[in-house]
């Protein structure tokens, strides 16, 4: 046995989100660190200093509290709290850092937390449709004005991806020029759940792709970097200069607002998000083929019910089904 001192529950919990950190995704991560910072906070309204109250006294009762604190929340932020505590709390059990009932957690959790109820995903397809009609025949840039002609250029290319591949944005920020296999029109990825995965370019996102670098070139070429390990998209701004810096996943965001907002105005703006052009690739895939398989393979859903959301029919569709069958002969 140490005879050092037990940390505290403040320290146990940095200690556990330097492990979420090294296993888990940055975004993850950062939902975890959130999740418990709101924890820490309840504790000490409870009369548990997390800064000073060594880890053994911490019991399942704080579960009933954080439960309490989160029915101001949405039952899904409730959910992934619930997630990152009870992932806490595993791992104090795991360590043998507190005498904790694990299955008790579970019951309090089962028996109090609200469930997010299924939604269908909401997405205005028509809408997507002319933002990629707009930015297709988007007047491409100024001479005068080099760093316009490439955003263009690349916002281009950068949407059409979105709406053709199913990359996340993230994971279309992180791309870089060589995993883009040219001859085969596929990108090997490392995806969500640090899973490889092959994404499929179509003709005119290859296209779009071509066009784009094409009028890179001289900066790529002058970089002083092998072609391969630059970024398939990049900045073009006043804080890039002349440098090949990839996209951040805000600028991607921004990309998209930018040109929903010139493509469809002010209101739009909400409506679309990045996120949508994947909802539209997976509806996309299952209107053309029907194929929940397809559509789950396409969109790396690991868990095909995911993929069921998206297979329903629209209004219009079932009007006009009904009126086909009882209107037909009458």
């Amino acid at each position: 046995m140490s005879d050092l001192p037990p940390l505290s529950v403040a320290q146990e919990i940095a200690r556990y989100l330097d492990s979420v950190k090294l296993a888990r995704s940055a975004n993850t991560w950062q939902t975890y660190r959130k999740a418990l910072g709101l924890f820490q906070i309840v504790l000490k309204k409870n009369g548990l200093d997390p800064a000073h109250s060594p880890v053994s006294e911490l019991t399942e009762d704080s579960v009933i509290w954080l439960l309490t604190a989160l029915k101001v929340y949405s039952p899904a932020t409730e959910q992934l709290y619930l997630a990152a505590a009870s992932g806490f709390y595993t791992y104090l059990a795991a360590g043998r850092l507190a005498e904790i009932n694990l299955p008790r957690i579970d019951l309090l959790v089962k028996q109090r937390a609200r469930h997010p109820g299924q939604r269908l995903p909401q997405f205005p397809r028509e809408d997507i449709e002319r933002v990629l009609e707009f930015v297709n025949n988007i007047t491409i840039g100024d001479p005068d004005n080099p760093n316009e002609h490439l955003r263009a250029l690349r916002d281009r290319a950068f949407l059409i991806s979105l709406a053709d591949t199913g990359l996340r944005v993230h994971e279309a920020c992180n791309l870089r020029r060589g995993d883009l296999d040219w001859n085969e029109g596929r990108a090997v990825i490392i995806g969500k759940g640090d899973k490889q995965a092959v994404i499929r370019f179509s003709t005119r996102a290859m296209r779009a792709l071509r066009d784009y670098l094409t009028a890179r070139a001289v900066l790529d070429g002058a970089s002083g970097r092998s072609l391969p390990s630059l970024p398939l998209f990049a900045r073009h701004d006043r804080g890039a200069g002349k440098k090949i810096k990839p996209l951040t996943t805000t600028t991607g965001r921004n990309i998209v607002r930018e040109r929903v907002h010139q493509a469809l105005g002010d209101q739009a703006e909400s409506r679309i998000t990045p996120h949508s052009f994947r909802h539209y690739f997976v509806t996309t895939v299952l209107r053309a083929s029907g194929s929940l398989k397809l559509a789950q393979e396409l969109a790396r859903h690991a868990n095909i019910q995911v993929t069921q959301r998206y297979a329903h029919l629209s209004d219009d569709e079932l009007d006009q089904g009904y009126h086909e069958i009882f209107e037909r002969n009458h």
